[in-house]
């Protein structure tokens, strides 16, 4: 597959045949309201680094086009399949519906939470990040598969939600099957 740089994503048109040959990876990322169009643009860049199948997007939370969103995504907007759903409660019982065996992890510090990297990840997986104060909502952590958090070591209790997305995503794709 011909990898671009940033510049080169910024400025390149939408050419559906290269979309279609892009392989998928049966990973769902969403998002429960989260506020920050600069996170929102962020992690359009992850899933499509890590060629995720889908971005939902729920809640309070904007949703392309948005010029932070596509300034930040270096336009990949373009490029990750995304949708819209009203509550993230929501999202994630159609997304059941929908994939077939699907775990849905949600990253949150929580008394049922367990370390990120001690969970044998299983495909197809959705990983639910939350509101950049306030976290993932209590509706949704009630109706996951189960809650992983990153421990912390310093003063400070947590991380940026897409640095939290992008240090779980990773330690979830290493359980991808290869080949």
């Amino acid at each position: 597959m011909d990898k671009r740089n940033a510049d080169e994503l910024r400025k390149l048109p939408v050419d559906d045949e290269l979309r279609k040959k892009i392989k998928k990876n049966p990973v769902y990322i969403i998002l429960d309201n989260v506020l920050d169009t600069y996170n929102i643009g962020a992690i359009f860049r992850l899933a499509e680094a890590v060629a995720a199948e889908e971005l939902i997007i729920c809640g309070e939370s904007e949703t392309p086009p948005n010029s932070r969103i596509r300034k930040a995504s270096i336009n990949t907007t373009e490029w990750v399949k995304w949708s819209y759903a009203e509550t993230t409660v929501e999202a994630i019982k159609n997304l059941k519906l929908k994939v077939k065996n699907l775990s849905v992890y949600a990253i949150e510090q929580d008394a049922r939470s367990v370390p990120y990297d001690s969970v044998d990840y299983t495909f197809p997986v959705a990983l639910v990040v939350g509101h950049e104060t306030d976290g993932v909502s209590k509706e949704v952590l009630d109706i996951v598969d189960g809650i992983v958090e990153i421990p912390m070591w310093g003063i400070n209790i947590s991380l940026n939600v897409m640095v939290s997305l992008g240090i779980v995503v990773f330690e979830v794709m290493s359980h991808l099957p290869r080949g």
